[in-house]
């Protein structure tokens, strides 16, 4: 078992394990530490805690200090500098007539390095961009392209549901979401009602896919044949979560179909969910 506190560099980004160094820190304050981008400042998302030493890269690298005032002011002067070097990039970008859109600034903390981070529908040759950028602020430039979903993370905003985006307040990586995910929870194939604001398939699709498969397997399908008390016949609708079925009855072709519960009918052969080709080509570019 090792000693470590959690830490974090964005709202809703990974936690990585540090150790203390004898320090005793508490949730939600900012502790300096070094990372592969130089040094950071971070804030302390879990306290000092003991886990398995399984759980740890090693090797585990140490805080360097709690913040002091002094460090938090040098934020501060930082989060100042990124609004004005926001403002030169964009002027840049026009100047260059590029087609990428900025979308965040950061210094690093010891402010040896600016990231811009951008978005643009093609690969964009920003050589001169860089050596501009770096003959007006004297350090290192580094650009970054970004997806639409890393976009919506870092700016933020409201879902849908009317709730704040879950990336930008508590997911940590993004989860594989499919256009077959919907298909299996019974939503409709509608862009505007599948997709977030980012214009991808909302992340939260995947919250109750684990629910949604296990109801699968033991649900019929559309196009199951089930057995009933009524006799054979062919699933035409089914709600996984209440397991109520619509059957249309072999011996009453023309009837309207009847109402089973998944408990009341036996199946003889299941159907599948499958997404098809026109689906796939209407729906595919926002996966």
């Amino acid at each position: 078992m090792s000693e470590v506190i959690g830490v974090k560099f964005k709202e809703a980004g990974k936690v990585y394990y540090f150790d203390p160094a004898g320090n005793q820190v508490h949730k939600e304050q900012k502790v300096i530490v070094e990372t592969v981008r130089g040094v950071e400042c971070g804030i302390c998302a879990t306290p000092n805690t003991e886990v398995p030493d399984s759980e740890i890269v090693k090797p585990l690298k140490s805080i360097l200090r709690v913040a002091t005032n002094e460090d938090l002011a040098t934020l501060a002067r930082n989060k100042e500098k990124e609004k004005k070097a926001y403002d030169i990039c964009r002027q840049k970008i026009a100047q260059f007539g590029l087609d990428m859109s900025l979308v965040e600034v950061e210094y690093t903390f010891d402010g040896s390095k600016i990231l811009f981070f951008y978005t643009a529908p093609e690969r964009v040759d920003f050589r001169e961009l860089v050596k501009s950028l770096a003959s007006v602020f004297r350090v290192r430039i580094e650009l970054r392209q970004i997806g639409v979903r890393d976009e919506a993370r870092m700016l933020g905003g409201l879902g849908p549901c009317g709730r704040p985006f879950c990336c930008s307040e508590f997911l940590h990586d993004f989860q594989p979401v499919s256009i077959k995910m919907a298909k299996e929870q019974g939503l409709s194939l509608n862009t505007i009602k599948i997709s977030g604001t980012c214009g991808r398939l909302m992340c939260c699709l995947k919250y109750e896919q684990d629910s949604y498969e296990y109801l699968l397997k033991h649900t019929p399908k559309v196009g199951a044949i089930v057995d009933t008390g009524d006799g054979r016949g062919t699933v035409v609708e089914n709600n996984l979560l209440t397991g109520m079925l619509k059957v249309k009855l072999d011996r009453h072709p023309d009837a309207a179909p009847t109402a089973f519960h998944r408990r009341d009918v036996k199946l003889i052969k299941d159907s599948q969910i499958r997404v098809n080709k026109a689906e796939l080509e209407a729906l595919g570019s926002i996966e």
